[in-house]
């Protein structure tokens, strides 16, 4: 399927942007079934309108093009380097890659293989948890661990955290993580998140980072999180100042009979693209 359905169709070669679904479950350690999540926001992006009223634009003119999902599961590094591979060689064609999970462990690969093809290069996590554990149920592949091995790779700047454990605090950086419960008195917070970006910026979204009253299906929610509008406003005022270079949304947990949590999760995919596409910043995409 492709996002956006039959409105949307676009062949490979005219594509600007690429959709790369990754239906990986496999370390997921509570609620299961971020493995369909790919499909269901697939699904749920048929019945999106494809003028976006915020920009005044139509992002799909860039060409949307959805590819066959990586199906790796035989082991977390594995999948990890499959979806690096795969993400490295649509960097290399030029392309805009938008990888949706599955769980947070898809992150990592695609993660390193931005930080290989851009130079000064930031990972913003939005997320509730700091996914600082350097190991976790007998793998540094766990999605627990995931921010841990984008550090490895690029600076990171976490935003909305409000959970974590206390083997992780070692490894904070405290001028680089904004807390949720920090953010809901000052919105200030934002900005200096911001300020900490460098010129090229990779987003990973998971999607708990978000309130569970607006996005209850995620594999661990947590209470707390920023409203919709505050974290997409804050997105868009990073697309317009940086040059953002890709990024991925992780963790929904589809629902068989809240079919919202999906849609809200292509529309999510839908607006950061029309940011992103309708006034493109003034560093050009490109690697070294």
């Amino acid at each position: 399927m492709n996002f956006g359905g039959h409105e949307v169709v676009y062949n490979y070669s005219e594509s600007g942007i690429i959709i790369v679904p990754v239906p990986y479950d496999e370390t997921s350690t509570w609620l299961k079934g971020a493995a369909k999540a790919p499909d269901a926001i697939l699904e749920a992006s048929v019945n999106l309108e494809f003028y976006d009223v915020e920009t005044s634009s139509e992002a799909h003119l860039t060409g949307i093009n959805t590819i066959a999902p990586l199906l790796e599961k035989e082991t977390p590094q594995k999948l990890v380097n499959a979806v690096y591979d795969r993400t490295l060689s649509l960097l290399s064609e030029k392309k805009f890659p938008v990888i949706i999970g599955g769980n947070h462990t898809v992150s990592i690969g695609a993660i390193k293989a931005f930080s290989e093809y851009f130079k000064n290069l930031t990972i913003l996590q939005l997320d509730a948890h700091a996914d600082l554990r350097q190991e976790y149920e007998g793998s540094e592949f766990n999605h627990a661990c995931t921010m841990a091995r984008a550090r490895e790779y690029a600076p990171v700047v976490q935003v909305g955290i409000r959970s974590m454990s206390a083997e992780e605090l070692p490894f904070v950086e405290k001028d680089r993580i904004f807390f949720s419960h920090e953010l809901y008195y000052d919105k200030s917070l934002y900005e200096k998140a911001l300020d900490r970006l460098t010129e090229n910026v990779y987003i990973t979204i998971d999607l708990d980072v978000f309130d569970p009253s607006i996005m209850p299906c995620t594999g661990t929610p947590e209470p707390g999180g920023p409203a919709y509008f505050e974290l997409l406003h804050f997105l868009r005022d990073v697309i317009k100042a940086r040059n953002v270079v890709g990024f991925d949304i992780v963790e929904l947990c589809p629902s068989a009979t809240n079919k919202s949590p999906d849609f809200i999760a292509a529309k999510i995919i839908y607006q950061l693209l029309s940011y992103r596409f309708s006034n493109p910043p003034t560093p050009q995409m490109g690697g070294y």
